[in-house]
């Protein structure tokens, strides 16, 4: 597959009037994953609470158990919320099904805000469309997925790629073989929480330059907010963070995610970053006029 330097990053649209890409702010993801922790409860209060600190889109997780598990962790015992139980019934513990979503997606509707999902396996993949989601991403362990990528590819719809914990030969392999259309791709790196020296962010531009006509944005998990703002700075076209209503919850994500006022304080950042960045084109505002006939001195003939 050969990249022409001389094209433009293309926008996709993810739905009437949205698109991530130039020309249109950055798409921001409050990433629920499992920190709904089995309760719809907890959900719908995550859902709530990204609306309305502005976020576009809310994201989940969806496996099915048994092909996600290894057969021999499925015994192993684990202390949980609700006892000490083997590591599948956790799972399954965990996992929303038809009621749930079918819940989300009506809840979602009703708040204006989008949600879609990692799916992890074929058969989620499948079971996600009867809800007509706006795009899929593919978590970084899916990236060398092909039977995963080809069934996500077969529903038509945008696709995001998540590129932590893969080699650059592994990234340009996987957009090879999901091919460009309506395809944007994540810089992330998979460690929870990510300490700053390893969040490499210049790889935005890095994978912009390798995927001219792709949109490429920022997937983080480390603790701080002015990281993701960075990224957005560096010209990420969409940004997730993983979200909680408290860091200090029962579960393995939690730690490494935002709380609702992190949340509103980083969508309130990255659109005043995007308003700052302006155009690059040079000129004097109104609101510099008065400061620049007090402080400018008058030039004569003879000390100019």
């Amino acid at each position: 597959m050969c990249y022409n330097p001389s094209q433009l990053m293309q926008a996709v649209e993810i739905h009437k009037n949205r698109f991530i890409g130039p020309g249109h702010p950055a798409y921001i993801i409050a990433e629920i994953g499992i920190n709904h922790n089995g309760s719809l409860d907890l959900a719908k209060q995550l859902i709530s609470e990204a609306a309305k600190a502005g976020c576009d889109a809310v994201k989940f997780q969806k496996r099915t158990p048994e092909l996600c598990v290894p057969k021999d962790q499925w015994e192993k015992q684990r202390d949980t919320p609700w006892g000490r139980m083997s590591y599948i019934d956790y799972k399954r513990k965990t996992e929303f099904g038809q009621a749930e979503y079918t819940a989300i997606d009506d809840y979602c509707r009703a708040l204006g805000i989008d949600w879609f999902a990692s799916c992890w396996d074929e058969p989620s993949v499948d079971f996600m469309e009867q809800f007509s989601p706006v795009l899929y991403k593919m978590a970084s362990a899916s990236l060398t997925d092909k039977p995963l990528l080809d069934r996500v590819r077969g529903t038509g719809r945008p696709l995001m790629l998540s590129t932590g914990m893969s080699t650059l030969d592994e990234i340009t392999q996987a957009v090879k073989w999901v091919g460009l259309d309506k395809l944007m791709v994540a810089h992330s790196t998979s460690s929870y929480p990510c300490p700053p020296p390893e969040l490499n962010l210049r790889m935005v531009p890095a994978l912009q330059a390798m995927f001219p006509t792709t949109p490429i944005g920022y997937s983080g998990h480390e603790t701080g907010l002015a990281t993701t703002v960075a990224a957005v700075a560096l010209g990420a076209s969409f940004v997730e963070r993983h979200f909680t209503l408290d860091r200090a919850m029962w579960g393995s994500d939690h730690a490494a995610s935002v709380e609702p006022g992190g949340l509103g304080k980083l969508v309130r950042d990255i659109r005043d970053v995007e308003e700052a960045l302006g155009n690059g084109v040079k000129v004097v505002y109104d609101s510099e006029l008065e400061p620049r006939r007090r402080l400018r001195r008058e030039l004569t003939p003879n000390n100019e």
